[in-house]
């Protein structure tokens, strides 16, 4: 597909200054090449930017400056090059039906508009609304809900009574529904306890590969709208993660904790359970969160990394702390006494 700045323009907004040129693909600076739109949005990219092949570049307003390419001008040129991309790159369009080797349960509803890959298994009472994308492989329990141009990757499993809503994209190895880890001690058994809550998932969510969302217990465990997980991520029965919050690979959030609007966490944090997280907080990756962040932050638990032989010294340290921490106060005791004699 190729497409001029003037169209890009007039589509997605923004200011056009320098030629009408034509591009048909989007690049980094480094690999760009003749016919390609790359973009700048961190500053120790301008010199870089002198030396790129692309035909045009996408930059914000103090950037001008440092390319003498036909430029797109806009204040987010990060977000408006991931339009440009979606536009150059456009989804396969498959033909809707149903596959003849699908298993579709009694009484499902799926509009004609739908499209239903090999080897899919829908069971009793599932609806699915018009353009909904269910991949080769997937598992769609009894009574789900899947909303309007929603697409599963293959392999996809959603257990029954859980809802989806419309245009979530769920990659392949999901599992959404599964039962949470929730056990009873009886004089030493573990007794298991049925979760019969759902999983509520609501418009635009994106959730990665072999990410997997546990059914509540009781109440319904509840991913808000616009939601992103990337993959390999766990959450946990009965938990709320708010609208816009986005969370990287690895994260592990345990039951019942309540994740605010608009979050950032990194990679392989740990969240315990029961915990709140307010509005607008950024976990950096690796942190273990032990309790509820009750204001919008930047929080770390982390310790820098260091040689062996250091962490063992250091490790050593810390089991003492406690006891150099009492002899500091017994220090600190005598040194004002000292200081009231003279």
């Amino acid at each position: 597909m190729t497409i001029t700045l003037k169209t890009l323009v007039k589509t997605l907004g923004g200011e056009l200054i320098g030629d009408d040129v034509e591009v048909s693909r989007v690049a980094s600076i480094a690999n760009a090449e003749a016919g390609s739109i790359t973009f700048i949005a961190d500053a120790k990219y301008r010199k870089t930017l002198a030396e790129t092949r692309a035909d045009a570049v996408i930059l914000a307003k103090e950037d001008i400056s440092f390319s003498s390419l036909p430029k797109i001008v806009t204040n987010n040129p990060y977000a408006y090059f991931a339009k440009v991309s979606a536009l150059l790159n456009p989804k396969n369009t498959a033909i809707a039906g149903v596959h003849a080797s699908a298993v579709i349960g009694l009484e499902s509803k799926l509009p004609a508009s739908c499209i239903i890959g090999p080897n899919v298994v829908i069971g009793q009472n599932v609806t699915l609304a018009d353009g909904v994308i269910i991949g080769a492989g997937c598992y769609i329990g009894d009574n789900v809900s899947i909303n309007s141009n929603t697409e599963l990757k293959a392999n996809v499993t959603v257990y029954s009574d859980c809802v989806i809503g419309a245009n979530c994209n769920i990659a392949s190895g999901v599992v959404i529904g599964s039962d949470g880890f929730g056990y009873a001690n009886q004089e030493g058994v573990w007794v298991k306890i049925p979760q019969v809550g759902r999983v509520l998932i609501a418009d635009n969510v994106d959730i990665g590969a072999n990410s997997t969302i546990d059914r509540g217990a009781i109440d319904d465990t509840v991913i808000e709208q616009g939601v992103k997980l990337d993959n390999l991520i766990q959450i946990g029965h009965n938990c709320i993660i708010g609208e816009h919050t986005v969370i990287a690979g690895c994260v592990g959030i345990a039951g019942s904790a309540k994740i605010g609007k608009r979050c950032r966490i990194g990679g392989a944090a740990m969240i315990l359970g029961h915990l709140e997280v307010a509005d607008d907080v950024t976990i950096s990756p690796g942190s273990m969160i032990t309790r509820s962040l009750k204001s919008a932050d930047t929080y770390t638990a982390l310790m820098p990394f260091q040689s062996h032989t250091d962490w063992l010294k250091t490790a050593a340290s810390l089991r003492h702390l406690s006891e150099l921490n009492e002899k500091l106060k017994v220090l600190e005791k005598q040194i004002a006494k000292l200081e009231l004699k003279n």
